[in-house]
């Protein structure tokens, strides 16, 4: 069997895979973190949000007592590079079930100054230790299988916008929401995918903070072309996902003044409803 191939059947697991190293912070101090951000992880040069809110999230799930983030919002401020930067952490409150901190990344400029890219507030807990009562109304979206779906790989040409993120990413989208990659965008404002990690590593509650950004913007299907960038984002883990793919479903109804909203929801493989999010971003029109 050839290298590659032999390299490709195996697959990464939690603690052991790109995305995990790729998101290790090194603790300088107390509550102070130093972090190299990979380029792998980039769209048009900027550095992907969810990585960045994943990177953030296993600071703040060192900082505090509690493992596993339930809630956590995050502001970007400026877009954030390859390369070094520090995440300064803080405690703000720590109770039986919940604790509460808040985080920032900051970068360099060229004169050597700080600039802060992302502040985040977020409350942790414990996830095993949540009762298995579950009353929803919340359905799986309704998607093709797997085999049906396309992939960055399946186009004839690079999509526009893509890039090093997409090689690291097991993503397959709905053919229902691929009007903008033919040139036939069906003004929905709807894009599903299933989505998954290159590597073969299982979803767990940080990579469910890269899920809910990692698909192309709902914005190609309302007609509209490049860089959508984050404002805010707040993320919502409901579940520890189950072993295999994860389906994503994102819908945005208002797109006003230059600015429209995403809401998204992560199903796992048990049709459970895993993480939930919503953001608020900017748009390039004309």
């Amino acid at each position: 069997m050839p290298e590659a191939a032999s390299a490709a059947a195996v697959r990464a697991t939690i603690g052991d895979s790109e995305f995990d190293r790729d998101t290790a912070v090194t603790r300088r101090a107390p509550g102070v973190y130093d972090i190299d951000l990979s380029a792998g992880w980039t769209i048009i040069n900027a550095v992907n949000g969810g990585y960045l809110l994943a990177v953030l999230g296993r600071a703040l799930g060192d900082a505090l007592p509690h493992p596993d983030p339930f809630t956590i919002s995050a502001h970007y401020l400026t877009a954030s590079q390859p390369g070094p930067a520090v995440v300064r952490t803080e405690t703000v409150r720590t109770g039986r079930s919940l604790s509460t901190g808040q985080a920032s990344l900051l970068q360099y400029d060229e004169e050597g100054n700080e600039v802060e890219r992302i502040r985040v507030l977020a409350s942790y807990g414990d996830l095993d230790a949540l009762p298995d009562d579950v009353r929803t109304s919340a359905k799986p979206p309704a998607m093709p299988p797997m085999d049906q779906c396309f992939g960055p790989e399946d186009g004839p040409a690079p999509v526009e916008g893509s890039s090093a993120i997409a090689d690291r990413l097991m993503l397959k989208l709905d053919p229902a929401t691929l009007g903008w990659a033919l040139g036939q965008p069906s003004g929905r404002g709807e894009m599903r995918a299933w989505f998954g990690l290159a590597d073969g590593r299982d979803a767990d509650p940080l990579s469910l903070l890269l899920a809910v950004d990692a698909l192309p913007p709902t914005a190609f299907e309302l007609g509209l072309k490049g860089w959508v960038p984050t404002v805010e984002l707040t993320a919502h883990v409901r579940c520890r996902p189950a072993p295999g793919p994860l389906r994503v479903s994102i819908t945005t109804r208002n797109l006003a003044g230059g600015f429209l909203e995403e809401d998204a929801e992560v199903w796992d493989s048990t049709d459970r409803l895993v993480a939930q999010s919503r953001q608020l971003a900017r748009v390039r029109l004309g």
